[in-house]
């Protein structure tokens, strides 16, 4: 197991978070009665729907790119992603002028390749043997994109830079609501899950930390279970986000601080995402849906007073809402 994770703690998400701070939104905690009544707890969410690009992952774009010599970022970067990792570099690398190559499965939702486009990546179509490309077909299609124009290479959650990144969203929650006593995200390929752990650990070490992922991509509840990553061979989830395996160096991390990972039904995905329309007015995607999922299914410990919420984005399709 790599013991690179250990060359990142609270001080690098600090100076994140310092480096990015004028690039990105400082997103509003909402809370809703109504929700409080039907959870039988407080909750506290952290819209990063609201956040540029319209997710958390604009958090980690920005730290890679910024942490780059000023003759580095002239280079370009390179990612993969099936849409909000896409639109977050697109976004950071028009920002800084410089190009983004990303690497998207042609599953990806045609609104998601949309933001791509209009933020200005350039996109590179994923060959897959299966409907949804496996991580060694993005990371070789990645590869492929870096070794033709000489862009830096930037993993969506497999890098020290990209997680202390999206560990500035917890870092904001915690020092808004630091009496949380629960704190629960959405986990595909562990970078916001390892750096909320991150942020966890330094500023609420009693907080519980919860990774939150659908019954039909479970491979993160497994792999912590059996103590090492069990690959995603076959996600079925509407959970477009998450349907990705956890990384070398996200993994560690995550098996050293989180507490559980627990699984939702597809339904309750989709209820989830229904009640968070209905009592806060708000559009939240399927992956961002799936912790409240957890809510809904009674998985978070009965004695939660304080529950933290990351609502990891709002990026859908809105000519096919599924509720």
């Amino acid at each position: 197991m790599s013991r690179d994770y250990e060359a990142i703690g609270i001080e690098e998400v600090r100076a994140a978070h310092q480096r990015i701070s004028s690039h990105i939104h400082r997103t509003p905690i909402l809370t809703s009665s109504t929700l409080d009544t039907a959870f039988g707890c407080q909750v506290f969410f952290k819209c990063e729907n609201f956040q540029k690009s319209g997710a958390f992952k604009v958090r980690g774009a920005f730290n890679a790119l910024l942490s780059l010599p000023t003759e580095e970022q002239a280079r370009g970067i390179v990612t993969s992603s099936s849409g909000n990792q896409a639109a977050a570099v697109s976004l950071a690398a028009r920002a800084l002028g410089v190009d983004a190559y990303i690497a998207m499965p042609k599953i990806a939702l045609q609104s998601k390749v949309a933001a791509v486009e209009r933020y200005g990546g350039n996109i590179i179509w994923v060959e897959s043997k299966g409907q949804v490309p496996t991580s060694e077909e993005y990371d070789a299609t990645a590869e492929a994109i870096r070794d033709r124009t000489g862009a830096n290479l930037v993993h969506p959650y497999d890098d020290l830079r990209t997680i202390a990144g999206q560990a500035t969203c917890a870092l904001e929650l915690l020092e808004d609501c630091p009496a949380l006593e629960v704190v629960l995200v959405p986990v595909g390929g562990g970078g916001l899950l390892s750096g909320t752990c991150l942020s966890a650990a330094a500023l609420a070490p009693a907080a519980r930390v919860i990774g939150c992922e659908p019954e039909m991509a479970d491979d993160a509840q497994k792999s912590l279970r059996l103590g090492e990553i069990v690959p995603q061979t076959d996600p079925r989830t509407i959970a477009d986000g998450l349907r990705t395996s956890l990384g070398e160096l996200t993994f560690p991390i995550i098996a050293r601080h989180v507490d559980d990972i627990v699984t939702v039904s597809e339904e309750a995905i989709l209820m989830a995402m229904r009640h968070v329309w209905e009592t806060m007015k708000i559009i939240i995607e399927p992956s961002a849906a799936v912790p409240v999922a957890a809510l809904l299914e009674g998985l978070v410990p009965a004695d939660a007073g304080k529950v933290g919420v990351i609502l990891s984005g709002g990026n859908v399709d809105l000519d096919s809402l599924p509720f």
